[in-house]
């Protein structure tokens, strides 16, 4: 059978899990009754991560739900982990530290049946660090609230469920303009993509629509015309000209190919 991509749920953190959840509700719509999986593989300590989750999904119908988490890498091939992933309409990869997703279930039986889940068309949904692990290069660490200093990024290869697309999240409740900047003039390929809290992307095929509370902000470096990346001293602000930049609020629409916005419409509800 010929893979159809299943949706991707890209939520930049802090999410509504009590009032009109619409995000949550969005993707209790897209799961259709099937099963989820709540990966809190990003946490360190993930006490209380499910239930607060189980708890809120209730209240939206879905009801057929497990944890998954390893604490060990080992645990990624381990057959008791896989299991949980059997019959799973959709995984959402809660918040916590990215880097630890990507090292603990990278190239492992887990992230590639995850990878089979989402080619089959099942949903992958992902908040805060569960957002940020989906691009191919990640966003690990860097400052916010200030400009961009030379040097002072780090990033990581993620699971690669989007591509040419590096994620940001707690976007401008962190005021974090700068590092996305930075990330994107080391490879202006990249569209670099800013997630507000409690706002959404919801990618299906070359398609985001934003939904939620915030705004989505969309970083496209492919004209620029100078940078200092690559030559200039550690510790001095970057500078990058000829950047186009996208703000995009809900309804509002980016096709990826064509690295385009398209407006949506005034009353999206």
């Amino acid at each position: 059978m010929a893979d159809r991509m299943g949706p991707l749920l890209i939520i930049g953190g802090h999410e509504d899990r009590e009032g009109d959840k619409v995000i949550l509700s969005t993707l209790a719509r897209l799961l259709d009754g099937g099963k989820l999986v709540l990966a809190t593989v990003a946490s360190h300590q993930p006490d209380g991560y499910f239930d607060a989750y189980e708890k809120a999904f209730a209240a939206l119908g879905v009801t057929d739900m497990v944890e998954l988490y390893v604490h060990e890498r080992s645990d990624g091939s381990d057959p008791g982990t896989l299991e949980k992933l059997e019959g799973a309409a959709g995984v959402f990869f809660t918040g916590g530290d990215q880097l630890r997703i990507s090292s603990q279930i990278g190239d492992t039986p887990v992230e590639h049946r995850i990878h089979e889940i989402h080619r089959a068309g099942g949903l992958i949904a992902g908040t805060s660090a569960g957002a940020a692990v989906m691009s191919e290069t990640m966003l690990v660490k860097g400052p916010s609230a200030e400009s961009y200093r030379i040097g002072e990024l780090h990033m990581a290869p993620g699971l690669g469920l989007i591509r040419d697309v590096i994620i940001d999240q707690h976007f401008a409740e962190r005021g974090r303009y700068g590092r996305l900047l930075g990330a994107v003039a080391h490879n202006p390929r990249l569209l670099g993509v800013g997630i507000d809290e409690d706002t959404a992307l919801l990618v299906q095929g070359d398609e985001g629509r934003v939904i939620g509370a915030g705004a989505v902000y969309v970083v496209d470096g492919e004209e620029a015309s100078h940078s200092n990346i690559a030559e200039a001293r550690a510790e001095r602000p970057l500078s990058i000209f000829d950047v186009r930049m996208h703000v995009l609020s809900c309804g509002d629409r980016f096709h990826f190919t064509r690295r385009r916005p398209e407006a949506g419409p005034d009353d999206p509800a």
